[in-house]
């Protein structure tokens, strides 16, 4: 199936210029990811994912790459990050870092060699029509800015030119390549040859951005899962113990098809995330998720998504739950400290492998008074600065406040891990609470089974059952009653209240009670 130490990982995402400034300019660094490195390890999490830390103009954040085998100056050297590599193995935390394959940079240097008109090597590396007249509208384009005598599609931003690998389905074959042709795969070895750069480094794999996106005109995703397939091959061959995490949100073509060994579950429009976290009714209507004060969700819409996509991926991979993202509002924007919670007792006692976004531990804020920031747009507002202490700058720069990447949070009762290490009954204890629990028992890890055991169409509570635990959880402002069989069972863990009965169990209102079987 996957690689063995993915059985038992807790993932923790790290934004790095938002996360610790060693050196006082504003920004945080790789020192200062080093620094912190035990209070990931003390909260439990023991793998980490870095967003892009490559060279880069930052128009969108790092996620337009300049130079794939460079370390961003302001993040520090290519000897700041295999310091924090050897730091991180040495604490038995493993390293992903994020790979962008679908674009690079304007800036980058094939492109710069592309866009001359001159015969480079890279004449074909990026996909350009033959006349600059050229400018179907079904595509994203560029048109008359390059010297070269043809426009160039964009997957984002203007200045995120496609690589090409080429299309499934030829639609203008005077400009387009096969995603069989020599062409398309002499970029697919490009993104190979990046890839082993740092495997051979040491990392333990990649989170890949938009790994669906690489072949053009494939709805079905047919070339883009043969392309990952043969990078599957390359990393099982050389690269045994490496992973790859797809941002995809589609298990069935991501793992099973494509190879990945782990697939994210995220908030894509009308899919389990949102029935669970985000569904609303308008974009600012009445929040309507099942986990959501009020209690207006439906636990079987989420099931009707989920459970297939577990069944069809169960041995082949992971499905990840993440607690949020860099592009999406921190959890405080849509339900209570207390929802939070519940919600992190579901994530940590489902199936996958689970990823925690660095602040979510403490319940960080989604800011919505920023203006964008490095292409953040609406997403930069869940992109402030760790809050840690209540010294300067709340613990993250001993920089001026006016040079720092983004404003902090200092909003009435603002979190900070200061605050929460330590007591009782705070969004991080909890949390590492959990955390502890999971990766303390089996059945709780990452690829036990998974059981439903109560789950009604608009109902409160859900139940369901990992291996001999069996899980309560009742979002809900009222108390709800199971008719459940609890002899021979004990209490492991629970938030709020319960009652056990004979042949039921209560649960109380906003409750999450974890039950296993002795003996």
């Amino acid at each position: 199936m996957s690689t063995s130490w993915l059985k038992n990982s807790v993932f923790y995402e790290i934004y790095p210029q938002s996360f610790c400034d060693s050196n006082s300019d504003g920004i945080g660094d790789l020192r200062g990811i080093v620094t912190k490195l035990d209070y990931i390890k003390n909260l439990g999490c023991n793998a980490i994912w870095i967003n892009p830390i490559y060279d880069s103009p930052f128009m969108d954040a790092g996620y337009d790459v300049r130079d794939y085998k460079m370390i961003a100056p302001r993040y520090g050297t290519m000897e700041d990050f295999e310091h924090l590599l050897e730091q991180a193995h040495r604490r038995d935390i493993r390293i992903l870092l994020d790979l962008v394959p679908g674009h690079t940079s304007d800036t980058h240097e094939w492109f710069q060699s592309a866009k001359t008109g001159f015969p480079t090597p890279h004449d074909d590396r990026y996909i350009f029509t033959k006349c600059v007249w050229d400018a179907p509208s079904e595509y994203r384009m560029m048109c008359g800015i390059c010297e070269r005598d043809g426009n160039y599609l964009v997957n984002y931003f203007s200045s995120q030119p496609a690589l090409n690998y080429g299309f499934y389905e030829i639609t203008h074959p005077e400009w387009q390549f096969s995603s069989d042709s020599k062409e398309a795969w002499e970029t697919v070895d490009a993104l190979k040859d990046i890839m082993r750069f740092w495997l051979d480094k040491g990392i333990d794999g990649f989170r890949v951005d938009m790994a669906d996106s690489l072949v053009k005109n494939d709805d079905d995703k047919i070339a883009t899962a043969k392309i990952w397939r043969d990078i599957r091959g390359m990393m099982d061959s050389d690269y045994p113990d490496a992973v790859l995490v797809s941002e995809w949100s589609n298990p069935l073509r991501a793992i099973v098809n494509a190879g990945f060994h782990a697939d994210f579950y995220l908030d894509h429009p009308g899919n389990g995330f949102n029935e669970l976290f985000r569904k609303r009714a308008t974009p600012d209507g009445d929040n309507l998720s099942f986990f959501a004060d009020g209690a207006h969700g439906d636990i079987t819409a989420f099931l009707a998504d989920y459970v297939p996509a577990y069944m069809c991926s169960k041995n082949h991979g992971y499905i990840s739950f993440i607690t949020n993202n860099h592009d999406m509002p921190r959890a405080p924007f849509y339900m209570s400290e207390w929802m939070i919670q519940l919600s992190h007792a579901f994530i940590m006692t489902m199936p996958g492998v689970p990823f925690v976004y660095y602040g979510d531990e403490i319940g960080m804020r989604y800011r919505t008074d920023l203006i964008s920031k490095e292409g953040g747009f609406s997403r930069t507002g869940s992109r402030t600065p760790m809050q840690w202490s209540h010294e300067k700058n709340l613990g993250f720069s001993d920089a001026d406040e006016d040079m720092l990447y983004l404003p902090l949070d200092y909003s009435e009762g603002y979190p900070t891990v200061e605050d929460q290490v330590g007591v009782g009954g705070s969004i991080y204890e909890n949390l590492k609470s959990l955390i502890a629990l999971r990766k303390a028992n089996p059945e709780l890890m990452n690829e036990s089974d998974f059981e439903i055991v109560y789950a009604k169409e608009k109902e409160y509570p859900f139940v369901y059952k990992r291996g001999s635990f069996t899980a309560f959880i009742n979002p809900s402002d009222e108390d709800k009653t199971v008719e459940f069989n609890a002899d021979g069972m004990k209490e492991y863990y629970f938030l709020g209240g319960y009652e056990i009965g004979k042949d039921s169990v209560i649960i109380r209102s906003r409750s999450f009670l974890l039950l296993r079987k002795e003996g």
